[in-house]
């Protein structure tokens, strides 16, 4: 998968599994439920993310490319 400016954080999870790390990256939390921060990014973008939390686009793709391709995630 393509992560680029305009993916939904939803779609990283759905392709990616539910990677805490990268979900604090977007500024949500760690709960105990999984299904609240899948309800929380449905419409939410990269660079919609980027924007919220204050950080160059290029730089927050960075950080999303690396933990993806991190030996960690399933």
């Amino acid at each position: 998968m393509e992560i680029t400016k305009d993916t939904r954080v939803s779609d990283i999870l759905d392709e990616y599994g539910d990677i805490a790390d990268v979900m604090e990256v977007f500024g949500v939390k760690r709960v105990s439920r999984y299904s609240f921060r899948r309800l929380l990014t449905k419409a939410l973008t990269v660079e919609r993310a980027a924007r919220i939390h204050r950080v160059p686009l290029d730089e927050f793709l960075g950080i999303l490319h690396k933990a993806v391709q991190s030996p960690f995630v399933e």
